[in-house]
């Protein structure tokens, strides 16, 4: 799916969602035991997530979009933790 990205042991994953009133948060937490992190794979479930729920809304409303996809937290592999400062 993701040139450069290769096949990771995934130990586990969790996708949430916040349901609003005018917009769906969607939320996913992967993990791994492997040398390497597996932001990539959290960012794929949520992408893929948002294209479900768009492809479900966009005969409803055309205006539907997706935007704000992002790394918030990420600990471990070889470049370190991170945390997203929010603001």
């Amino acid at each position: 799916l993701i040139p450069m990205c290769h096949p990771l042991q995934i130990t586990h994953s969790k996708i949430d969602f916040d349901v609003g009133e005018n917009e769906i948060k969607i939320k996913a937490e992967v993990g791994a035991v492997d040398r390497t992190g597996v932001e990539m794979e959290a960012l794929t479930a949520v992408a893929v997530a948002a294209l479900t729920i768009y492809d479900m809304c966009k005969a409803v409303d055309k205006t539907t979009e997706i935007s704000h996809i992002r790394l918030m937290k990420k600990t471990g592999g070889r470049s370190g933790d991170f945390v997203r400062k929010e603001g």
